[in-house]
């Protein structure tokens, strides 16, 4: 087993819990979810009781993600290539491009941060997203195979992360891109990526980053989590999450900053402004250890006037869309990030609770 304690860390296991009056009701499940969870959950205890990183890694492997119902077909739909940048040491970072066959020139960017706790995954974690968006001609889909925790800690992968955007802006001739019209997108240490990149643009003022797409996002450590701001009751009701535990993201965040003190680029929540960013799309799970790190975030977001649209889908786990893909909400997940990536829809500024 990689590390994991016999309780959380960070949160107090209160078998005493009651629900949270705003966000709480959120994590009643859903019959489509009951009916796979301990399917699921035994999938994921196969993967932590691997006796480390990189056997947890070799087991999860990188398999093109599948499509849901009624989804595209990615391999008539959707080409593929792969691309190799330096980093800012020297490192070759491995880029993978989706675009549709027939794209068009000057195409807005998705730049990608896979999730995978930043310590496991690769481009296909999110591959069924970037093969939707992909679809649209007017988008280009470039993820970036950041390295990865334990072997490189915070902030190494944010770095990586941005220097894959800096690459991108500085080839936008070759890879058929608007540098000027970019969208970062993520899910869940991937949206906490795009989450940080946004903010750091604004802060050197690398231009171009018109929208952010923050799925299952996670966006603050918990010791430094500001409670005396937003409700934080989902990472105790929902600490034994089948897909991702209370325990097992401790393990993930003790990887990635194992001496974690205060800093926005691990936890943008705690950025001293959200002023000047990019509107967001937000959606969440409320069967989530993260559910009330999306609405914090949004409400964060909205204090310094950004234009966010946020969905929380009820009774579902973390990441739902790839490990459910029958749910009825995958679809729906999948559409409202579409109309968010393509340049020409202007989605309604309001919230909106999917049950």
């Amino acid at each position: 087993m990689i590390g994991l304690k016999d309780k959380p860390q960070y949160h107090d296991a209160d078998p005493e819990f009651k629900p949270l009056p705003k966000y709480g009701h959120f994590s009643e499940k859903t019959r489509e979810y009951l009916e796979v969870e301990q399917v699921l959950s035994d999938a994921f205890d196969q993967l932590w009781d691997q006796p480390d990183m990189l056997s947890f890694r070799a087991a999860a492997g990188d398999p093109d993600a599948a499509m849901p119902p009624g989804g595209p077909d990615r391999y008539r739909d959707v080409e593929t290539e792969l691309l190799h940048f330096p980093a800012r040491d020297g490192h070759l970072l491995e880029l993978k491009v989706y675009k549709s066959p027939d794209v068009s020139p000057d195409a807005t960017l998705v730049y990608r941060m896979h999730g995978g706790g930043f310590c496991v995954g690769r481009h296909e974690v999110d591959g069924a997203e970037n093969v939707y968006a992909a679809t649209n001609t007017d988008i280009v889909v470039v993820s970036i195979d950041y390295r990865l925790a334990p072997e490189h800690p915070f902030p190494k992968p944010v770095e990586d992360c941005w220097d894959g955007l800096v690459w991108c802006k500085g080839n936008a001739h070759r890879l058929g891109i608007n540098a000027e019209q970019i969208i970062v997108a993520g899910s869940s240490a991937g949206a906490n990526l795009a989450a940080v990149i946004s903010i750091m643009a604004r802060n050197e003022g690398l231009t171009g980053i018109v929208a952010q797409v923050l799925h299952f996002p996670a966006v603050c450590h918990p010791k430094f989590f500001p409670k005396e701001k937003y409700e934080y009751g989902s990472p105790v009701q929902n600490s034994e999450n089948a897909v991702l535990s209370a325990v097992r993201f401790d393990v993930f965040l003790d990887c990635y900053i194992p001496d974690a003190e205060p800093n926005y680029r691990h936890s943008p929540l705690l950025a001293s402004s959200f002023d000047g960013l990019p509107p967001a799309l937000i959606q969440f799970a409320g069967v989530d250890i993260f559910r009330d790190d999306g609405f914090a975030y949004a409400d964060a977001l909205r204090s310094g006037h950004v234009d966010v649209e946020m969905y929380c889908y009820a009774g579902v786990p973390h990441c739902f869309p790839s490990v459910i893909v029958s749910n009825p909400e995958t679809p729906v997940f999948y559409k409202r990030s579409e109309l968010k990536l393509h340049p020409d829809v202007e989605a309604a500024n309001e919230d909106h609770e999917s049950d």
